[in-house]
C-alpha cells in the first residue's frame, strides 16, 4: 500500500512541475512577441522621424 502511495505522490509532483513549466513557457512565449512589436513599432517610429527630418 505504501508503494502506491508514494508512486501517486511522485505523480503528482511531476504532474505540477510539468504545469508550472508550461505556464512560464506560454508566459515566455508572450513576452517574446510583446518584445517583437515593440522592436517593430520602435522601427516605424524611427524611419518616420528621419522622414520628416529630410522634408
Amino acid at each position: 500500500m505504501e508503494d502506491i502511495m508514494s508512486l501517486w505522490l511522485i505523480l503528482i509532483i511531476v504532474g505540477v512541475v510539468m504545469l508550472i513549466l508550461g505556464v512560464a513557457v506560454e508566459a515566455a512565449h508572450i513576452l517574446i512577441w510583446i518584445g517583437i512589436a515593440i522592436v517593430v513599432i520602435s522601427l516605424i517610429m524611427t524611419l518616420v522621424s528621419r522622414g520628416r527630418t529630410r522634408v
